[in-house]
């Protein structure tokens, strides 16, 4: 329940700060982006920040991926680093 209670306040915070990214964004993105937000939860980071690391980074990937965001960032460290830096990881 915390889970879902958190991807819950990361996608209101994602609709509130950026609508039309919001409205770009397939189900199948949220599916990714949910995931990777509470794969990232216990790092730190503000749920507004993990989430828009989340959305760089599914941002940067094919939509023919299978792998999940955790999985090919670790495959992709430059995507990885302009999207920490995007989202203010780490401030």
């Amino acid at each position: 329940m915390r889970h879902l209670l958190l991807a819950l306040i990361a996608t209101a915070a994602a609709a509130a700060t950026a609508p039309a990214l919001a409205q770009r964004q397939s189900a199948d993105d949220t599916k990714w982006i949910t995931a990777c937000v509470s794969d990232n939860k216990d790092e730190g980071q503000s749920a507004p920040v993990v989430l828009k690391y989340c959305t760089c980074m599914n941002n940067k990937m094919s939509n023919n991926e299978t792998r999940s965001i955790t999985q090919w960032e670790k495959a992709n460290p430059n995507a990885q680093e302009a999207c920490s830096k995007e989202a203010g990881w780490g401030r």
